[in-house]
């Protein structure tokens, strides 16, 4: 459980126990089901990483699109709804180089002009040798993007770094160094789906 449901299901229980004692129970209950909600939307469960030299999915969710970008980048767009888990994780192992957040318009985040237009993170991890570069795109109804760690943190394959709260977008961009394991429609989910494979054999992620 993400610490920020447990802050929101709090403020909302009570609300309603102030409702309840005033109107009575039935008006309060909709601010419990608000509360309960919280506690399901900020779930953080375990993640089974896989091993070998492969990039994980940094999001639950679905992907929307997979397109090239110039130059020699393969962007693969990933779109949450509000019921899927919205913790971000590392996509390889290696240091954060890089971690850039821009402001911008919250458009509906499954659409095309979101990954340009939206406030965002972009977040740069190098490993030892190739790089992914994956981006928190906040959403229309996602107002804030958190991210955990700072420039020159080690983190892990798989590893927690941040969320996005409520409905949100996460891109990713991979070199031609990588081969992609996914296409459009597919559902992914954060640390333990492969997004892609690298194409060198010999090349290993770090531990």
């Amino acid at each position: 459980m993400v610490r920020d449901g447990i802050y929101y299901a709090v403020a909302f229980i009570s609300a309603g126990v102030l409702v309840a004692l005033v109107a009575g129970p039935l008006y309060a209950l909709p601010l419990w089901l608000v509360a309960a909600f919280c506690l399901y939307f900020f779930r953080d469960p375990e993640r089974e990483v896989p091993d070998g030299p492969v990039a994980v999915s940094p999001a639950d969710g679905k992907i929307v699109a997979v397109r090239a970008e110039a130059p020699d980048l393969t962007r693969v767009s990933i779109f949450l709804n509000i019921f899927d888990v919205h913790v971000n994780r590392s996509p390889i192992a290696g240091t954060i180089a890089s971690v850039d957040y821009r402001k911008g318009r919250f458009l509906v985040a499954s659409r095309e002009e979101a990954s340009a237009q939206n406030e965002q993170n972009s977040v740069t991890v190098q490993g030892h040798g190739p790089r992914v570069v994956f981006r928190q795109i906040a959403g229309l109804i996602a107002r804030r993007i958190v991210f955990d760690k700072k420039r020159g943190d080690a983190v892990t394959a798989g590893e927690r770094v941040g969320l996005i709260k409520f409905g949100s977008r996460v891109d990713v961009f991979l070199g031609p160094e990588w081969e992609l394991q996914v296409r459009a429609g597919e559902r992914v989910k954060a640390g333990s789906s492969v997004l892609a494979r690298l194409r060198q054999a010999g090349v290993e992620r770090p531990s």
